[in-house]
């Protein structure tokens, strides 16, 4: 009596694999989420294509994957000094980001905006919010101003004589020299993961080049360009900032 009925068990082990088998071979896989209509009309990034000051939003997001739209500013026609333009800059400058009803300025704070809202880029402890907010206003300070006079300079938007030019070149190494020198002891400028200092300062120093800055002196500096360059969502300012507006 005992066969037949180790006989029926077996049987019935072997029709439930069947059935599982069946039913893992029919489920078809879930299909991945894309943004909802909220978060594709979030955002709004109006800028202009030459600016590294727009790219550095523009990478910000573009590293964060959230969609934006983006609204090209003609800066040699005067459109940041229209009125409905000062309406989102007061300072009739680029960028200036529509984050849903409210308008935000200034490249260094719209990143810890960002960071801060999204999640993404930001410190994980209150010392490294206090180091990114450092080193964005050190950008600012020490790296950014001579950077982009040189470049600037070097477009034949701006004119100053050589011992101006010497002052910025000076100046410009120096705080890349500063870099260096905090990049021998991180991989990354204000944590153990990238965060939006990473992202501001890559967005002067990804334009060293156009200010006649020759960044293989500074092997650590080149070595960090190249992680923040390998980063999923990375993008360079061609790819980002079209000579048109874009919606999405």
């Amino acid at each position: 009596m005992a066969k037949p009925a180790k006989a029926a068990a077996k049987s019935k082990s072997a029709s439930k694999s069947a059935k599982a088998a069946k039913t893992a071979k029919s489920a078809k896989p879930a299909k991945e989420k894309g943004p909802s209509a909220a978060e594709k009309n979030r955002f709004t990034l109006y800028g202009f294509a030459g600016s590294p000051n727009t790219y550095t939003v523009a990478l910000m997001l573009a590293l964060a994957r959230h969609p934006f739209s983006y609204i090209h500013v003609s800066l040699r026609d005067g459109a940041h000094k229209q009125a409905d333009f000062l309406v989102k800059n007061r300072y009739g400058q680029v960028p200036a980001l529509r984050d849903g009803q409210q308008f935000l300025v200034q490249s260094a704070a719209i990143l810890m905006h960002l960071a801060e809202t999204l999640g993404k880029f930001d410190g994980k402890t209150p010392h490294e919010r206090e180091r990114i907010r450092e080193w964005l206003f050190w950008q600012w300070d020490k790296l950014a101003v001579p950077v982009y006079r040189l470049r600037a300079r070097n477009r034949g938007f701006r004119q100053f004589g050589d011992e101006v030019r010497v002052m910025y070149d000076t100046e410009a190494r120096a705080a890349i020299a500063v870099l260096e020198q905090d990049l021998t002891k991180s991989e990354w400028i204000a944590g153990k993961k990238p965060t939006a200092a990473d992202i501001g300062i890559y967005g002067v120093v990804r334009f060293a080049p156009d200010a006649n800055i020759d960044l293989a002196h500074y092997p650590h500096v080149l070595a960090w360009k190249k992680r923040i360059e390998a980063l999923p969502g990375f993008a360079a300012p061609e790819q980002l900032l079209p000579l048109e507006s874009r919606l999405v």
